[in-house]
């Protein structure tokens, strides 16, 4: 089982990739726990990695946008 404090930079490159297909119409609306088992992460890590991409000038554009039992994070498409 992965630890949830430990991600590497090929975790990172792996969600952003992830994220740019969602987002490849112009945006998406995901949460951690629904991305993490498409990215091989726990939820944790996943959110951990959010907050990583959303302070990186990266291209793409993540921010919180709502909190309801979980945080939902938009995600744009770069430009």
């Amino acid at each position: 089982m992965r630890s949830s404090a430990r991600v590497t930079d090929a975790d990172q490159e792996r969600l952003e990739r992830y994220l740019r297909r969602e987002a490849a119409e112009g945006e998406a609306y995901i949460k951690s726990k629904f991305v993490a088992d498409e990215v091989n992460l726990t939820p944790s890590q996943v959110g951990l990695l959010l907050t990583r991409l959303q302070e990186a000038d990266g291209g793409v554009d993540i921010e919180k946008w709502s909190y309801a039992n979980a945080t939902t994070w938009r995600v744009r498409a770069g430009d």
